[in-house]
């Protein structure tokens, strides 16, 4: 008996270089993309916080397109990594292929939606007037590059399904890079620096908030192109070579997955939307604590999405090759590194809120007022972080209809109805919203976990036949 365990122990042990190999590219490109988000706060914060409000009080609608953009490569990901587990390449390059295909539908539809909405939408926000000019031309500048942005989501997606999450780590981390530089040149007046006892004259183009938007746009430009070119040369996967024609063989168990995870993450982010929107009601104070909270938090969320991706694949890949024991134990060793994970990260951020804050506000109310949220906030990140590895899972198996329930019945029955109820009735504020957040991601950990060990998701475990859904 105890060989048996040693056995199965040693077997768990030896998944970690594995998993480690898919997520560690994913946390590292999140790690960037984060770091330039801090870069960007504090370089617009710099420019007052009225400059920090124009680019929060949009950031909701940003989440809206790019989630929803992102589902169709939840569909993707879940045909490309079950072709592949059942060592099927053709499928996965038919795949890709179309892929281009949503690329260009999606890049087209949500770039004429959102410049021709971008004086309204902070209108839709309640962004106090004096910056709602501001906001709409940042909202649009940053929508320009919309089919590029689309190409990074999608295209970044089905080569990390088919086990490459290096090349869109590389190209984050060129693009973020050249966002940074970009905003050095681009948001400041003209300066110098010493240097050595030199003074240097530094070229600025002043553009303030504007800058920022521009940086962001030409970087997204860079990346969707230079990931369009990494998906035309894989080795595995690359579409060339197929017609560019839809293929319902293909689209439509990709659209099934899709079409319930784009509606979860459509009703989610428009949530996201409305408890903004109620929070920019509160007044400059909040919504400036609001942007800079969720900007630190963003950070502690890394170590959950990188294994998000490694269970995806995972999952995938055993329920293509049909094998019951390694999902099981990839399961197994995912979910106890997340736990780990998350409890540091959650520990880091309770005992380090107010220096973080301090790192995108001068102002003393914003800090103290992020600093409380937070420090809130942090105590519930290891159950949400098992959320989000448990879906993953779901992803990598197809199965994207309950996380859609889940998730739907969280945002509106909790975190937006309780944040009505808490600031737009009685009268309180940010701290009441966030802890309806707190609520939210709670009964997603009970959710998650129920139907996790109730097993239904599972289709290896549902019948003696493979039920992937290239099937």
């Amino acid at each position: 008996m105890q060989n048996r365990v040693s056995n199965h122990l040693a077997l768990n042990l030896s998944l970690l270089p594995l998993v480690f190999s898919l997520a560690w590219p994913t946390m590292l490109e999140q790690l960037m993309g984060t770091a330039v988000q801090y870069v960007d706060t504090v370089m617009v914060g710099s420019l007052g916080t009225a400059a920090i409000a124009a680019v929060g009080s949009t950031t909701t609608v940003n989440w809206l397109l790019s989630s929803t953009v992102s589902a169709f490569g939840v569909g993707f990901l879940a045909f490309v990594s079950q072709a592949l587990g059942a060592k099927d390449t053709l499928r996965a390059r038919e795949a890709a292929a179309q892929s281009v295909l949503a690329v260009l539908a999606t890049g087209l539809l949500f770039t004429a939606l959102p410049l021709g909405l971008s004086r309204l939408v902070p209108v839709w926000m309640q962004v106090d007037p004096e910056i709602r000019t501001l906001a709409a031309q940042y909202f649009f500048i940053l929508y320009l590059p919309m089919l590029p942005r689309c190409a990074t989501i999608i295209f970044g997606t089905v080569l990390r399904a088919a086990g490459d999450t290096k090349t869109p780590m590389r190209i984050g981390v060129g693009v973020n890079l050249v966002n940074v530089v970009l905003n050095f040149l681009l948001i400041y007046e003209p300066r110098s620096v010493s240097l050595l006892g030199l003074r240097l004259p530094i070229w600025g183009a002043g553009w303030g908030v504007l800058g920022a938007a521009a940086a962001s746009a030409v970087s997204v430009l860079l990346g969707g192109t230079a990931i369009t070119l990494a998906l035309l040369r894989h080795p595995l996967i690359s579409p060339r070579g197929l017609p560019l024609r839809p293929d319902w063989k293909v689209l439509r168990p990709c659209l099934r997955i899709a079409l319930p995870n784009m509606l979860q993450r459509f009703g989610t982010s428009f949530g996201y939307v409305a408890f903004a929107a109620m929070i920019n009601s509160l007044g400059g104070l909040s919504t400036a604590a609001h942007t800079v909270a969720n900007t630190v938090e963003s950070a502690f969320y890394i170590p959950g999405y990188g294994m998000q991706t490694a269970a995806a694949t995972l999952t995938g890949n055993a329920i293509g090759a049909n094998d019951r024991k390694a999902l099981k134990d990839t399961a197994g060793v995912i979910l106890a590194l997340e736990i780990a994970l998350m409890l540091l990260s959650g520990g880091l951020l309770f005992a380090f809120a107010p220096q973080m804050a301090g790192l995108f506000s001068r102002d003393a109310q914003v800090i103290a007022l992020s600093s409380i949220v937070l420090r809130m906030v942090a105590c519930s990140e290891p159950f949400y972080g098992v959320s989000i590895v448990i879906e993953g899972m779901l992803q990598g198996a197809g199965k994207t209809f309950a996380p859609f329930l889940f998730n739907i019945s969280g945002m509106w029955g909790v975190r937006i109805l309780g944040t009505f109820l808490c600031t737009q009735l009685l009268g309180m504020g940010l701290v009441s919203a966030w802890g309806c957040m707190i609520g939210h991601n709670m009964l997603l950990f009970l959710l998650y976990v129920i139907y996790y060990r109730r097993g239904r998701w599972n289709p290896l475990d549902a019948a003696p036949v493979n039920r992937s859904v290239m099937n």
